[in-house]
C-alpha cells in the first residue's frame, strides 16, 4: 500500500455524535480529543509521515460560551497530556494558527510542547488551533508587506516558495490527502493555499467512530486514484516537444 506522507483531517461530528448518544455536545469532543491520540500512533505506525489537523476554527469562536469553556478546558488537558504521546510517538508536535487569542497559559502550554518535541521526526503532528485559512494568508502578506518595505524581500523577487516560507506551515509539505469525517463536504476554510493538489476524501463517519479500519480505506481510495499535478501525472516530468 502506498501511504501518503502527508494527511489532513477534519475533525467533524462531535457534536452531532454526541446527541445521538443523548450526551452533551462537550462529551463529544472529550471522545474525539482521545481518538485523535489513538490516530497518532495508527499514522505513525502505517508510515504516515505528516499529520495536520483541523482542531478549532476561527469561526468555532461563534458557539455557546459553555461549549467553548469546555473546549478550552479540553486544550489545556490536551496539551500537557501530548507531551507523553509526543515522546512515545517520536512526535514533533506544532500549533498552526493565531494563538494569540488564547488565554497566557494555553499559549505557554503551546510553547512547551513545541519546544519538547522540535528535535523528533518519526512523525511530524500539526495541530491547527484558531486556525482559518484566509485569517492565515492575509497574516502572511502582512509579514511579507513588512519585510518588503523594510528592504528584506525583493518585490520583483516574490514567488510561491517566498509566500508559502510566510505561511503557519513552512517547512512543511502539503498534504496529499484529505480526510473529512461526518458527511459534510466542504473545505471550511482550511488550507486552502496548501490543497491546491491534495486528493480529498469524505466519510459519513463521525470523528469518534473513526479508527485504523476508517484511515486505511481512505488510503486505499487514495492509492485508486489518477495523481496529477498540473495535468501531469505524479512521478514523471513533462519535457518540451520539439
Amino acid at each position: 500500500m502506498n501511504v501518503p506522507n502527508h494527511v489532513a483531517i477534519i475533525l467533524d461530528g462531535n457534536g452531532r455524535w454526541a446527541k445521538s448518544k443523548k450526551m452533551p455536545r462537550t462529551y463529544g469532543h472529550v471522545v474525539g480529543c482521545d481518538n485523535l491520540e489513538k490516530i497518532c500512533y495508527m499514522a505513525r505506525d502505517l508510515g504516515i509521515k505528516y499529520l495536520t489537523v483541523y482542531a478549532f476554527s476561527t469561526e468555532n469562536w461563534k458557539r455557546s460560551r459553555d461549549e467553548i469553556d469546555g473546549l478550552m478546558k479540553l486544550f489545556r488537558r490536551y496539551l500537557k497530556r501530548c507531551i507523553k504521546s509526543s515522546r512515545e510517538n517520536e512526535m514533533r508536535v506544532r500549533v498552526i494558527g493565531d494563538t494569540t487569542a488564547f488565554d497566557e497559559d494555553i499559549q505557554e502550554s503551546i510553547r512547551v510542547l513545541e519546544d519538547y518535541s522540535k528535535d523528533y521526526d518519526k512523525l511530524h503532528f500539526q495541530i491547527a488551533l484558531n486556525y482559518g485559512s484566509r485569517n492565515e494568508i492575509v497574516r502572511a502578506i502582512q509579514k511579507l508587506s513588512k519585510d518588503v518595505k523594510n528592504g528584506k524581500v525583493m518585490e520583483a523577487k516574490i514567488t510561491e516558495e517566498v509566500f508559502e516560507s510566510y505561511l503557519d506551515t513552512a517547512g512543511i509539505p502539503d498534504p496529499d490527502l484529505l480526510i473529512r469525517t461526518s458527511g459534510e463536504q466542504r473545505l471550511s476554510n482550511y488550507l486552502l493555499w496548501q490543497l491546491a493538489y491534495t486528493e480529498f476524501y469524505f466519510t459519513d463517519v463521525p470523528w469518534p467512530d473513526f479508527n485504523k479500519m476508517e484511515l486505511v480505506k481512505a488510503i486505499e481510495q487514495y492509492n485508486s486514484r489518477d495523481r496529477r499535478y498540473g495535468g501531469v501525472k505524479e512521478g514523471t516530468s513533462c519535457s518540451k516537444q520539439d
